[in-house]
Parts: structure tokens; sequence; C-alpha cells
């Protein structure tokens, strides 16, 4: 009778087992997505609200390659505030409807991750690349489906990507290699993760040159090439940031200034939990794996008096790395440590150095894959250990309901429903953006580009329908027209001060408030709200051309307002109604339309 191990199939499927659970979940991620189709349940915040919308409306106006031209909303904003065309997570949107792209971006961000993992494993691993294949290509796994920010997912997966290519070029590699890192940018992004990489980059030319008591002059070279590359495909980008002269919202807004016990505490809090942008799900299993390993394997030093081993170990390198960006995190509400930095550099007044938590999610599995891998070498049954702990770490993702988990929260809320008999009181991505019933109001209403703006609703809905809005969301525009628009909803502002506060020392939400809750803006099919008034100057909103109001709430004091009821319309599954208002006088202060900005 034969051993198990005497099978060709049992053989195969000892080496190639990780093949199955990736494959299957890809399958399973597309099928639930393009299966329930834009019946999906999406994330909204700084989601569906915001980028979504405007690669929608890049796409409405066709205005993805122009320059000298305004989006309409926020009153007319340049095409150079907008991501670049030359990204792929744009070109996703250029050529397929944006449902699609961006289910394709979340597949996509899962492929980059895993491969770009692999990639710097396997040119670190060298030839004990093969022994480690299945860990390697599950740790890629776990760490490519991760659920950070959508629309900068390909920059969160492609940082190994970014180290793979330095690693070539600092061991020789010629002028291909050089090409790659240039082209490099194109699938990430300058202000989340370029500028620090530029930055790390540096550190390591300097500590490398003094190491090695040679200059390392091909990652100084690197430096330059990768930040050309930056250059070259985030160009409006730059232009807005050293050409251009008009004071933005940057300059205005206020971040807080905690006391040293609370910047500690915040410290502790990213290191252990991270952000909802950059959400590493480390908590679960890698943290504290990698916590543990660290206590055993340094008591093992400290016990052999092994000092030099300490220092050496590139897992102890990779924890202080960690803490390193989890402190920078928390230094950044520190008020003399930020007007240092904007002191010594002018131009980056505003900018959030704080930003360094993003590459925390990636160091994390890096760490995690070095524990596992010197697991890997202790024996068969510790081989195994190690591949149940990274298939736990990567259920754990999937399982984790957090921001951005939209495969959880479709299959959540579409087995509610299923086993319920009733719907969750969530919207969906079709009822969010509610093109049918929009589409017949612009019918109805004969919309012709008039300047408008929501209430009870996000712009973003407005603004993905081809409506033209003076309100909107966008961390980088024009602070006199933030000025221009506060005199629009001064009543608001004066009722409810931490709406004042919010909108003053932020400003990025320029949207129409309620004058009595916090926040009647929902993605949800009922509208919370406790009245049902608006506060509004409507002689400053005709100022800025406004005409139309849409509304999700019937507003009491709309004929007080001089807004008039021009009609209310309900979508067909009856998870929506908006009421549409006209400004009485509307269209007589000169004002451009839509249409004649240039759009």
């Amino acid at each position: 009778m034969k051993r198990l191990t005497e099978y060709r199939w049992f053989v195969w499927l000892t080496k190639y087992w990780f093949c199955f659970p990736i494959i299957g979940f890809l399958l399973l991620t597309a099928g639930v997505f393009f299966g329930y189709g834009e019946r999906s349940y999406i994330a909204v915040h700084d989601n569906m609200d915001l980028f979504l919308a405007q690669f929608q409306m890049l796409k409405n106006t066709g205005t993805f390659w122009k320059h000298g031209v305004e989006i309409p909303f926020l009153g007319g904003v340049s095409r150079d505030d907008l991501p670049s065309e030359f990204s792929l997570y744009s070109a996703l949107y250029m050529l397929f409807p944006t449902y699609t792209a961006y289910v394709l971006g979340i597949l996509g961000k899962i492929l980059l991750g895993m491969f770009s993992f692999r990639l710097l494993a396997k040119e670190l691993l060298a030839e004990r690349y093969l022994q480690y294949r299945p860990l390697v290509y599950m740790t890629g796994f776990a760490y490519g489906i991760l659920w950070v920010f959508p629309a900068f997912g390909f920059a969160f997966a492609s940082i190994p990507l970014c180290v793979y290519l330095l690693v070539k070029i600092y061991r020789g590699g010629g002028a291909k290699w050089y090409a790659a890192l240039f082209a490099y940018p194109l699938v990430s992004y300058f202000s989340y993760h370029g500028i620090f990489l530029l930055g790390y980059l540096a550190i390591a030319v300097l500590w490398l040159s003094l190491r090695d008591r040679k200059f390392a002059w091909r990652l100084a070279v690197s430096l330059v090439v990768l930040a050309l590359g930056y250059v070259a495909c985030e160009y409006r980008l730059f232009g807005q940031m050293l050409l251009g002269d008009e004071a933005t919202i940057r300059s205005t807004m206020v971040n807080a200034n905690l006391s040293a016990t609370e910047i500690a505490r915040e410290i502790v809090t990213v290191w252990r939990e991270g952000i909802f942008h950059a959400d590493g799900v480390q908590g679960k299993v890698a943290l504290p794996v990698c916590v543990l390993y660290f206590f055993v394997q340094n008591g093992i030093y400290l016990r052999r008096r092994q000092w030099k081993e300490i220092l050496r170990d590139p897992f102890n390198f990779i924890m202080l790395f960690l803490w390193f960006n989890s402190i920078v995190y928390g230094l950044y509400d520190c008020g003399p440590v930020r007007t240092l930095v904007e002191t010594l550099v002018p131009p980056l007044e505003g900018w959030q150095f704080n930003r360094t938590i993003f590459f925390n999610p990636f160091l994390w599995y890096a760490a995690l894959f070095i524990v596992l891998a010197r697991l890997y070498d202790r024996g068969t049954w510790q081989m195994w250990a190690a591949n149940a702990v990274v298939c736990v770490a990567a259920l754990a993702i999937i399982l984790t309901p957090n921001r951005y988990n939209d495969l959880y929260a479709t299959c959540y809320n579409r087995a509610y429903e299923r086993f319920h008999g009733t719907e969750v009181d969530e919207l969906d991505y079709e009822q969010f953006y509610a093109q049918e019933l929009f589409g017949r109001i612009k019918d109805e209403i004969g919309y012709a580009g008039e300047w408008s703006a929501a209430y009870g609703l996000h712009p973003a809905v407005l603004e993905y329908n081809g409506i033209a809005t003076l309100d909107g969301y966008l961390g980088f525009y024009s602070q006199r027209y933030k000025e221009d628009f506060r005199r629009i909803i001064a009543p608001a502002l004066e009722r409810v001060e931490a709406t004042e506060i919010y909108y003053d020392d932020w400003g990025a939400r320029a949207y129409l408030y309620s004058g009595t809750d916090l926040s009647i803006v929902s993605a949800t099919k009922t509208v919370y709200a406790t009245d049902c008034d608006i506060y509004i100057d409507t002689e400053a909103f005709r100022a800025l051309g406004g005409e139309y109001i849409f509304s999700r709430i019937e507003l009491g004091n709309a004929a007080q307002k001089g807004l008039r009821l021009v009609g209310s319309y309900t979508a067909r599954d009856e998870s929506m109604t908006i009421y549409a208002y006209r400004a009485d006088g509307a269209g007589n202060t000169g004002r451009r339309t839509a249409q004649s900005t240039g759009s």
C-alpha cells in the first residue's frame, strides 16, 4: 500500500495548497460584487461621498485629460485639484463604468499586494524562496485583502513593490530598474505615500553610506528618479502646490493640540489599532504573535548576552519602525512640533505629516512573515502551525466588519434581508446615488446646469448625477470660496457651536448644515432630523448663483426662506424621497451657470 507522500496529487496539494483559498476568495469577491451589482453595500465615508463622485464627474464632463477647465462642484473647482490621469486607478474609471471600476480596483489591489509581497520576498530569500513559498503567498494575500482606503488601495498594496525595486537597484540593477522605479508612481500617491517614501529613501542613503563607508550613489540616483516619477505622474498636484498663489482652506485648518498624556495614549492606540484609513486588523493575529515573539526572542538574546544580535535582527528593526511611525502620528497633535515643521518648510503648512502611520499595515505583516518563517525552520509540525496562523490572520481580515469591508457589509446585509424578510435601513450603491430618480427629476424640472445644493443628503449624490453644486467635499479648495459659502450657512452655524467649529476649523465639507442637529446627512433610508426648518441665507445662496435645493426633508419654512417647492419625487423602491426647491428670483445676479465655467 502506497504512502500518501508517494501520490503525485498529494505532493502537488502540499506544495500548492495556498492556491485554493486565494483563488476561492477572489472568485467569491467577484461573484458577490458582480452578482449583486449596484445592489452591493459600499462604504460611504471618504469614498462614495468623495472620490467615486469625483471620478464620475470627470467622466460626465469628459475632463480626465483636459486643462484649464473647472469641475462643477463647490462653485467650480479646477480640474487640477482632482486625481491625476496618470494613475492606474484613474485609468479604471476612464475605461469602465464607475461601479465596475470600483470592484476591479478591489480585485486589483489584492493581486497587486500579493504579487508585490512575493517579488520582495523572493528577492530577499533568494534560493530559500521555494521553501517558504506557501507562507509568502498567504502573507502577501493577507496584506492584499486589507480593507484600507479604497481610492488609495493601490498605493498601500504596492509598498513592497517599491522596496523590491530599490533592493534590485541597490544590488546592481541597471537602467530597466530605474525605468520601473520612475513608473512606480502610477500605482502610488504622493501626498499619502510618495513624500514619505522619498524621506525614508533619503535616510537610507545616509545610513548605508555611513555603514558601508562608501556613498550609496545608486540609491541617491533612485531618490532623484522616484521624485521625478512623482512629478511626472502628478504634475497637476505639484503645479497647484508650488505654482498656485491662491490661499486654500489648508492655510486655516486648525489641528488638535493634545496634552502629553493624550499624545502618549494616541500613540499606543494607533500602534495597536491603526486608523480607519489604514486598518491593518493587526490586533487579531499579527500584533499578539509579534509582541510575544519580540519578548521571547530578545529574552533569549539577553540570556545569551548576544547584544549585537538584538541590533542586527531585522524583526527588531521593523518593530522599532512601527513605533516610530506611531510616535510621529501622535506628535502631529503637538502644537510646537507642528509649528516647527511648518516654519522650516512653509509649503507644507496644513500638510498631515502623521501619514507615516499608513506604512504600518505593511510593516505588521512583514514582521509576521519573519516570525512564521523562523517557525518554518523548526520542523514539519511547526511549518503547518505557521501556515495555520497566517490562514487565521487572513480569515480575521475577511470577517472583521471595519469601515471599508464592503464584502462583509454586502454579505451581512443581504443575508439579514433574506432571513428576516425585511430590508436593512442602510442604502446600497444603487439606492445611494439614485440615478433613475435624479434622471427623472432633471427631466421633469428641465434642469439645464443650474447651480444647486443638497440638504439631508451628500452633495456627492447630485454631483454623481450631473448636477452642478455650490456645496461639496474636498480637502483642498479656495479659502475665499469657503468664506463665500459660509455666508449661506451662517444662520445654521450660529445656532450650533459644534458645527461652527467643525466648519471654521476644517471646512472640507462645505454642506448645508442643520440649525439643530449635528448632522442630518446619512446613507440610510430613514432621515433623522428633529427640525424640518432650513437655516440658510437665501440671498447669499442667490448671490453665488444658486437656484435649486434638493432636499430629503420637506422644509417647514420654505416660503419664509424664499424657496418654492417644484415637486416631490420618490424612488421606485421607495428608498428615498427628494423635494426639489427653487430659490425665487435666482439667476438674476449674473453668476455663471455650470455650462459657462468651461467644464
